[in-house]
């Protein structure tokens, strides 16, 4: 059965194809060009965050002028395009107000890189929930790399109305909270002693303290009694260490030498106990008549 394909068509197949080359063509150039550039920078420099949303404007600005030239192309679709925006104005409302949250999107991810509050390679945390290192910044949505290696894509409007907290803006370096309880009956200045030396001989704490402190004596670990609790007498060590990662590590190498330490020297870690009182008549005996 022979078809009978108009004589424009294969003549449209081919504007339409080269289009298309030279797109991918124009887009490979670009995303090479601007690769390269972040690899000599590094992803520690502050321009990276810039030059990665700049990859992805261009990229999708290159794929929607090649759009619009397919249209205007091919002459079908041109017209129909034309009635479309000529004549149809609900249809230009409902992709207004379908538009408002890719708009949204693309105004969002251009105050975070204007406005940096964070940058790629960061460690921050959105809101109470998500946590993870920046790994990129498009026009529509930021992506994070969660620490069991998570992809978690949020939109920009979303990231840009929620708290965030950086752990690796100006300075990464962090000082952590490692909180041990004692019984009332142990020797506090021993549990602080050992605590604080556990802490301080760790490879991954650091010392922040100032010439002024150091020369006044002052510990390169702090231990501070931060609660009387109701079982416990709870000790803080603020210890310091140089990025979010090292500073996990501290704090569980911490709590097991300080498990394995206490319990040498004697230290009780104590758990809460509870008392039972029952009032009134107890529960009938089985054997009772």
């Amino acid at each position: 059965m022979k078809l009978n394909i108009p004589d424009y068509i294969p003549e449209y197949l081919i504007v339409v194809t080269a289009i298309v080359l030279m797109a991918l063509f124009v887009t490979r150039v670009v995303v090479w060009s601007v690769n390269k550039r972040i690899g000599q920078k590094g992803d520690e420099d502050a321009s990276v965050t810039a030059l990665k949303f700049l990859r992805n404007t261009i990229r999708f600005l290159i794929w929607t002028g090649a759009l619009i030239a397919i249209v205007l192309t091919i002459p079908q679709l041109k017209s129909v395009a034309v009635t479309l925006f000529a004549g149809a104005g609900i249809l230009a409302v409902v992709i207004g107000f379908a538009a408002q949250a890719a708009l949204g999107n693309i105004i969002s991810g251009v105050f975070i890189v204007i406005f940096k509050p964070f940058r790629v390679g960061d460690i921050i945390n959105v809101g109470v929930e998500y946590r993870g290192r920046v790994t990129d910044i498009t026009l529509r949505h930021t992506v994070l790399r969660d620490f069991r290696n998570r992809r978690i894509i949020m939109p920009n409007s979303i990231i840009s109305s929620q708290t965030v907290i950086n752990d690796s803006i100006d300075d990464p370096s962090i000082c952590r909270w490692i909180d041990v309880g004692i019984a009332y009956d142990a020797d506090i200045d021993k549990a602080i002693a050992a605590l604080r030396e556990i802490c301080e001989v760790h490879p991954k704490c650091i010392d922040k303290r100032t010439p002024e402190e150091i020369e006044a004596g002052d510990p390169k670990v702090t231990i501070r009694v931060s609660e009387l609790g109701e079982y416990a007498i709870l000790l803080r060590a603020f210890a310091w260490a140089e990025n979010a990662g090292d500073a996990w590590d501290l704090h569980t190498d911490v709590n097991y030498l300080v498990r394995k330490r206490f319990e040498k020297e004697g230290i009780e870690i104590p758990y809460p106990h509870r008392t039972l009182v029952f009032k009134g008549p107890g529960p009938a005996s089985p054997l009772s008549d």
